[in-house]
This record gives structure tokens, C-alpha cells and sequence, in this order.
């Protein structure tokens, strides 16, 4: 088996019927299989998979895993030489997956390759980045980000890089297992980061190639409920920094977050009992020590 997709669904019926009807237009030459881990979904999202997309594997979880866990899982399922990690709310176009597999297989010292990711007409997202610590996020924020959504409309040239986006993410099942795959006390967010990083430690290179591009609409799974995505965000953002970074980027990374929550308080996002209680999630996460933060 040359190439294992797999998915991670949670109550996206919409969004995975539109990516699985464009993975059918791919004319693929090489041996490949779909796998979709769903998380629980309560939205019906296996009828239309059931019925049109014979070929989709289906895995059923009993609860929400989280994004690290069911991609682990689908990964231990599947039979590729690479693995294409793909978020439901993705629409790959005729040639990208082509593309990808063949640039990654042509240099046997990249572990990981990812594509242009966009989201309109011209609208690019920053799907990659180098260094991830509190300065770095500050400047990749105020300055890079607004850089990037201009220069990556005419930018073609393939280019390594520190870490690719996990919303289309091709990667040798090698350095993938190697790495002991994604880890799972991120449920969301930063678990891609994370995997790069260890990959590029480890020798690995990633590759970014901007002339492939495929269509991410963004927030598929989490749309439902900003507030508590956000709030997943910054849990995994603290445990990561406690893994990767400095005491003084983590320090500041905790400041930051008592502003932003006098900020959220002021703005109303605390009222009615979900928001007291995602107020005590926060206040409980910055409370935590770094041993606690390790724990997940």
C-alpha cells in the first residue's frame, strides 16, 4: 500500500462528503486506502460514507478523542508506506495528492511535506512557520501573518521549513512511528507543531510547496463552540511551552493569558453558566504547576 488518508470527523457530515467526493476525482495511479476515525459524532455523519463511499474504511470511537488519539488510532489501522493526515473540511483538487507524494518520495531525507493552504480567492493561510515560543508567536502574529497572506499568493518556490499545518499533512509512516506519532495529551491544537519539531530534532526535514494548493475552509469541527475551542487552544499552547520552551516564555505566555481573560471578562464571554464555567477552566489551567502541565 503506497498511501493511507485518514480523517479525524466530529459532527462534519457536511464538510467530509464534500472532501471524499473530491478525493474521488483524484485519478490516482498508485495503491492507496481512506480511513475515517470518527470522535462520537452525533450528526449522522456515516450515512452518506455509508452509502457512496464504499471504499472509506469507517472506525467508531465511543467518545470525543480528540484529534491526537483518533489520528494515532487511524494511523495503527492503516497500511501505507505514508500517510496523509486530512481535515474534513479540506477539498482536494485533481493532482494534489499526485503532486505531494511524488515530491516527498524524491527525497529520502524529508519526513513530512504539506501544501498551500487557502481558503478563498487568493485568501492563502500561513500553514507553516520556524520557531514557536512567546516572541516568536508575537511576531509571527503582528508581522509575518499579514506578510504571508500577501507574499504567498505569488510564492512558488518549494522551501524547507520548521512545521507544516496537520489540516493536510503527508508524512513517512517511518519517521512518523518513529516519533511514537502525535502526542496525546494534545486533544487539539499544537499537536502538529509538536510532531515537527521532534521530527526536525530527530533529522527530519519538512518540506512546504506552495505549488500545490488545496482548499481549507477552517474551524469544520470547532465552529460550533469558539469559546470553548479557544479555550483548548490556549491549554494546548501552555502544555507545549512547557514541553518546548523556556520558564520566561511560559511566564509570559501565562501573563498574557490573565490579560486576555480580564479582557474576555470585560467583553461579556464569561456570562450564564457556560461561560462560569469555561471562566473556572481557565483559571484552573493557569493555576496549574508545570508537573501538571506535563501530566496533560
Amino acid at each position: 500500500m503506497d498511501l493511507s488518508i485518514i480523517f479525524v470527523n466530529y459532527n462534519d457530515r457536511r464538510h467530509l462528503e464534500e472532501c471524499l467526493t473530491s478525493l474521488q476525482k483524484n485519478a490516482l495511479s498508485f495503491s492507496h486506502e481512506i480511513i475515517v476515525v470518527d470522535n462520537a459524532s452525533t450528526d449522522g455523519s456515516y450515512e452518506p460514507v455509508g452509502h457512496k463511499f464504499r471504499e472509506v474504511r469507517w472506525i467508531s470511537l465511543s467518545e470525543n478523542a480528540g484529534f491526537s488519539k483518533a489520528n494515532n488510532r487511524g494511523a495503527r489501522e492503516s497500511r501505507g508506506d505514508f500517510l496523509l493526515f486530512l481535515n474534513t473540511d479540506t477539498v482536494v483538487p485533481p493532482g494534489a495528492l499526485t503532486g505531494l507524494l511524488e515530491n516527498l518520495r524524491s527525497d529520502e531525507s524529508a519526513g513530512a511535506a504539506g501544501p498551500a493552504l487557502y481558503r478563498g480567492r487568493s485568501k492563502f493561510q500561513v500553514s507553516f512557520g520556524r520557531s514557536v515560543d512567546f516572541f516568536a508567536q508575537f511576531r509571527q502574529k503582528i508581522f509575518l501573518n499579514p506578510y504571508y497572506k500577501i507574499a504567498l499568493k505569488k510564492s512558488r518556490k518549494k522551501r524547507e521549513t520548521g512545521w507544516l499545518s496537520a489540516a493536510c499533512f503527508l508524512c513517512r509512516r517511518t519517521a512518523f512511528e518513529r516519533m511514537g506519532g502525535f502526542d496525546e495529551n494534545f486533544f487539539i491544537y499544537f499537536e502538529d507543531i509538536d510532531l515537527c519539531l521532534r521530527m526536525r530534532k530527530a533529522g527530519w526535514k519538512l518540506i512546504y510547496l506552495p505549488r500545490i494548493a488545496v482548499f481549507h475552509e477552517g474551524g469544520g469541527a470547532t465552529s460550533g463552540r469558539p469559546g470553548l475551542s479557544r479555550y483548548e487552544y490556549r491549554k494546548s499552547q501552555m502544555y507545549f511551552y512547557q514541553k518546548h520552551n523556556s520558564k520566561a516564555s511560559l511566564g509570559l505566555l501565562r501573563f498574557y493569558l490573565r490579560l486576555n481573560m480580564g479582557l474576555l471578562a470585560l467583553g461579556g464571554k464569561f456570562k450564564g453558566e457556560e461561560g462560569r464555567v469555561l471562566r473556572e477552566k481557565y483559571r484552573r489551567l493557569l493555576k496549574k504547576s508545570p508537573t501538571e502541565l506535563m501530566s496533560g
